[in-house]
């Protein structure tokens, strides 16, 4: 008998799946300002389409992940799409501002399917040398494919209007729709065993109770954290305050590309110097030391030293993050699926928070989001050097 070669994924069609999510977050950010006009709310309240998103995505995360054992890895991502088309055709024909926000839920819930599942499908298609070159290249684009959305977001409102850009959303969704239809391979293996509710209460129950876990979920949430916080608030900051159009705004999602490549770069470097703890708390103590001076460059009303403070500041966060998302779950590998799952949960629903929270504190003034993150890099930097310390003690 002949040996059945298994069906993979493109590596294109990994990158579209993977990457649609995060474009779909960040390309509201530039219209922000108009759409508060639009619809006659306060700003504070059209930065709740950034926070709700995470609050569905965190819950869809959580479900398509079930549902992919369950069911199959393809079903997962067509349904996902589906739910995703629904939310983007509701976004275009809202008639005000609650139903905006009740289609933004629908949309995000969609979308999480490819996050989780595409994720899945890697794990499972791809190992050994090839493996870590599909993770590398898929990483890549991910780290590119937030700071797209701004600049389509502001590119499409400035040539046809903020609406237009729902009209792209629908584009995008019927494209990934189409080509996941035909090329989309069902990769299940047929050894996967689904975990019933008894053992996923052990899991969540083993969770809340290690504190090497809630270290690394309060500081993979309170770096996402500041990155939407920032997309939330950005706009009104420098289109409302310095007046900046909304294409060059979104070209500024290219700063935060360039400081997450660097922190790539930078951490292939220490790595041959430093252990993964030191980067980590070196990331995170760099990004302190850069919000500093963006609260003083703030306090000027000093543009130019705001963006390289932005700079830093995330360059820090991107030599943090990659070490959080290895180490996080380390020990858990035989209930990994479920694992994973619950603790997506937990941190996607600590990101709304945080950014729900930064619409909140909004009151006009451009120091507000600066010492937002001074903040949450000082409450991290705190937590991981108490885990520094305690696995230090733990060795001597």
């Amino acid at each position: 008998m002949k040996n059945v070669q298994k069906q993979v994924p493109s590596l294109l069609l990994l990158i579209t799946l993977v990457g649609f999510p995060q474009i779909s977050e960040s390309i509201f950010t530039p219209i922000l300002p108009a759409l508060s006009s639009a619809l006659h709310v306060s700003a504070s309240h059209s930065q709740l389409t950034m926070s709700i998103y995470f609050v569905a995505f965190a819950i869809g995360v959580l479900f398509w992940g079930q549902y992919a054992d369950y069911r199959g890895r393809r079903p997962a991502m067509l349904g996902g799409l589906v739910f995703y088309l629904l939310g983007n055709l509701g976004l275009f024909l809202s008639p005000g501002f609650s139903w905006l926000l009740g289609s933004r839920l629908v949309q995000a819930f969609g979308a999480s399917a490819g996050s989780v599942v595409t994720q899945t499908i890697m794990r499972e298609s791809f190992s050994g040398v090839r493996g870590a070159k599909v993770f590398a290249k898929v990483s890549a684009a991910m780290a590119l494919s937030p700071a797209l959305g701004p600049l389509i977001g502001g590119s499409v409102q400035t040539m046809w209007g903020y609406h237009n850009v729902f009209s792209v959303l629908i584009m995008m969704a019927v494209a990934c729709l189409l080509y996941a239809g035909v090329r989309l391979p069902e990769t299940r293996p047929t050894t996967v065993k689904v975990a019933n509710w008894s053992q996923q209460k052990l899991v969540v129950k083993r969770l809340l109770s290690d504190p090497v876990v809630w270290t690394y979920g309060i500081l993979i949430s309170g770096i996402n954290g500041i990155l939407f916080s920032y997309y939330a608030e950005a706009p009104f900051i420098f289109e409302a305050h310095f007046g900046f159009s909304a294409v060059t705004y979104g070209s500024l999602g290219l700063l935060l590309a360039a400081a997450s490549l660097g922190g790539a770069l930078l951490v292939n470097w220490l790595v041959n110097y430093w252990s993964p703890m030191h980067i980590a708390l070196g990331g995170l103590m760099l990004s302190s030391v850069a919000a500093v001076g963006l609260v003083v460059a703030a306090s000027l009303n000093q543009v130019l030293g705001m963006l390289v403070g932005i700079f830093v500041v995330f360059l820090g966060l991107n030599v943090t993050l990659p070490n959080a998302l290895n180490r996080a779950l380390i020990g858990y590998e035989s209930v990994m699926g479920s694992a994973s799952g619950w603790f997506s949960l937990g941190y996607y629903l600590a990101v709304s928070a945080l950014t729900y929270l930064m619409s909140r504190l909004h009151h006009g003034s451009i120091t507000t989001l600066p010492a937002y993150i001074l903040g949450i890099c000082l409450v991290m930097s705190i937590v991981y050097g108490w885990l520094c310390q305690r696995t230090a003690a733990s060795r001597s």
